[in-house]
């Protein structure tokens, strides 16, 4: 028997004032039987961090391998960004930079070692795809408040972001690096 996929409700206070996106966020993500509970804070926190009009979560979860685990796409429907979560492969990364104007991956790997699995690779435009990586500390400290029911109240100031849950607070550094240097 296949095992279902556990419905996780987040209420997130967004506060990026780097952006100057301040929302209330209700989301419900399906979070996979195969999907470990770093992958499913890091799509929910890639979400906050892109959050504009046209975000959504690809309808058929992470086990679709035609769709972003994150899309924003404007009023024709038409994605304009492609947002990848984890340590996807050089093709999908590359497949995604042809097909979209702009490609950010969200991560819980460490950039070096990333950039290492990657090397070598044909990657379409890889200089500008941004990557944007949380330290699995951070990740381990969210953990321990990840329920079915969660409250979060995410902000963003020059570049650190801090998320408070369960009345515990984290912080972080948010820098994007491209994924390979521009060729110089």
């Amino acid at each position: 028997m296949a095992l279902s996929a556990t419905i996780h409700r987040f209420d997130i206070e967004l506060a990026d004032s780097d952006r100057g996106v301040y929302e209330t966020l209700e989301l419900r993500v399906a979070r996979h039987p195969s999907e470990g509970a770093a992958f499913l804070l890091v799509r929910v926190l890639a979400y906050c961090l892109e959050y504009e009009e046209g975000i959504v979560f690809s309808k058929g979860g992470i086990s679709t391998v035609d769709e972003p685990a994150i899309s924003v796409c404007d009023l024709t429907g038409m994605r304009r960004v492609w947002i990848e979560v984890g340590l996807p492969s050089a093709d999908r990364l590359h497949r995604a930079s042809k097909a979209t104007p702009r490609v950010a991956l969200y991560t819980d790997r460490r950039p070096d070692i990333l950039r290492t699995s990657l090397a070598g690779e044909r990657i379409h435009r890889a200089e500008e795809i941004l990557v944007t990586s949380f330290p699995p500390a951070f990740l381990r400290g969210l953990e321990k408040h990840l329920d079915r029911n969660v409250r979060w109240s995410v902000s963003l100031s020059d570049g650190h972001l801090y998320v408070t849950a369960g009345g515990e607070s984290f912080d972080t550094e948010v820098r994007a690096e491209p994924l390979r240097p521009a060729a110089g």
